[in-house]
């Protein structure tokens, strides 16, 4: 009991000093990890080999590997390329660039690291509502809602199916098999949805809207050789996650592949490179790691199965199904990434004890991915967006997110559980 209260505090102190921005999150996820660890080996529940077994390397692997792919792209202006023909094709018209810089940003986000997405395409969304003279607060939240909900569809669209593949076993194919169809139909609702809250910003007349017109996009495309021969290699890293059951290689050998064939390809400046690359998060993901390990070392995840078992045996269908509205709650209040960590052991248990955990997996990763959207720090996407507009005249308040973000989250969880129950004997497969 002392163990299992030591390890709990601890876990609850390092996300205060996560979320609380008290600290630097990785800063706080280290300070914590080290105390798990240092708690572990005087009660005697925790080694460092126990902690260092705990990490996961095909997901850092993974992470890795396409974070340097994106930090090659990144300079090259592709994606600021692809924001502004979006702009000249709707030629001022609100709604029309409402819908396609959401559905630019959500297929990158099907690929690319939901964080570098916006943080890539929210600039350029600011600079071209003052264009217009329209507040661009409507874009950048539906922006980042469209994203966090789109990188549910791929295993490599959002950090939790990263985690949720590596634990399970589930492919690339099998989230586009089972996750890609409900998710799209989740995000037709949740954009029709954005479009009813928005409709009054969307209904106003631009001041200028001729002047979009003149923008060029070639001066946005700064090193299109490059784009290309990157695109080239993340497009067979793509083909090969298609075959990766058949070929018998991981999803992080084949981003780590394609990342050393890019880097040979185009021969950057490496300093450059790894400089963009988001050393903090990967840090961020193995202190967490970490972390968690302590907990099921000192039984609390253990505690925590056997209550859901009790659940589980009166009927799977509802522990589904609760298990995607707890995820989602929690994830609304502190960020998806620790609370997927902290879940997959959980899942795991309890499919060593018999249950069919197929289609909880599907759960936690719509949970995790939904739930984001419920609060301004629900997910890193939001934080960024949120930073980003307080460069505007306009900046996004906790009050506006909770306006537009929560009935978001609220309608396309609902959504989610009504496909979820009428899918569930594919889901279980």
């Amino acid at each position: 009991m002392l163990i299992g209260s030591v390890a709990v505090v601890i876990f609850g102190i390092t996300l205060y000093f996560v979320f609380s921005e008290k600290l630097n999150r990785s800063i706080a996820s280290i300070a914590g990890a080290v105390a798990m660890l240092v708690a572990g080996m005087l009660l005697g529940f925790y080694t460092e080999e126990q902690a260092i077994a705990s990490v996961d390397i095909e997901t850092v692997g993974l992470l890795l590997g396409m974070m340097i792919l994106v930090s090659l792209l990144e300079p090259t202006g592709l994606f600021q390329y692809m924001a502004v023909q979006a702009a000249r094709f709707s030629k001022g018209k609100p709604l029309r660039l409402f819908v396609l810089l959401g559905s630019i940003t959500t297929l990158l986000s099907m690929f690319l690291d939901n964080v570098t997405t916006v943080v890539l395409i929210a600039p350029v969304t600011i600079l071209i509502c003052e264009i217009l003279g329209m507040n661009p607060a409507p874009f950048l939240i539906s922006e980042a809602l469209l994203s966090n909900t789109g990188g549910i569809a791929t295993l490599i669209g959002d950090p939790p199916n990263v985690l949720i593949a590596s634990a399970s076993g589930l492919t690339f194919n099998d989230f586009l098999t089972h996750s890609l169809p409900i998710i799209l139909i989740v995000w037709f609702v949740a954009l029709f949805l954005l479009r009813f809250l928005f409709r009054r910003e969307m209904a106003e007349t631009p001041a200028n809207p001729d002047a979009i017109l003149s923008l060029d996009p070639k001066a946005a495309l700064e090193d299109w050789k490059t784009a290309r021969r990157i695109l080239v290699v993340l497009g067979g890293a793509i083909l090969l996650f298609f075959f990766e059951k058949p070929l018998n290689i991981s999803p992080a050998f084949i981003a780590l592949s394609a990342a050393a064939a890019a880097l040979v390809w185009v021969r950057p400046d490496i300093r450059k490179t790894l400089e963009r690359v988001e050393w903090s998060v990967l840090v961020f993901f193995t202190a967490l790691f970490i972390l968690v390990g302590g907990l099921e070392s000192a039984g609390v995840l253990h505690a925590i199965t056997v209550s859901i078992m009790n659940i589980g045996d009166a009927n799977p269908l509802v522990l589904g199904v609760g298990l995607l509205w707890l995820v989602a709650a929690l994830s609304a209040v502190v960020d998806n990434v620790p609370i997927t960590i902290a879940f997959i052991p959980v899942i795991q248990e309890l499919g060593a004890s018999g249950v069919n955990i197929t289609p909880l997996w599907w759960a936690l990763a719509f949970g995790a991915g939904l739930g984001g959207n419920g609060t301004i720090i629900g997910s890193t996407a939001n934080v960024v967006v949120a930073s980003l507009s307080e460069r505007t005249r306009s900046p996004i308040t906790s009050a506006l997110w909770n306006k537009r973000g929560l009935p978001v989250m609220l309608v396309t969880l609902v959504v989610t559980t009504i496909l979820y129950v009428l899918a569930y004997s594919f889901l279980r497969q």
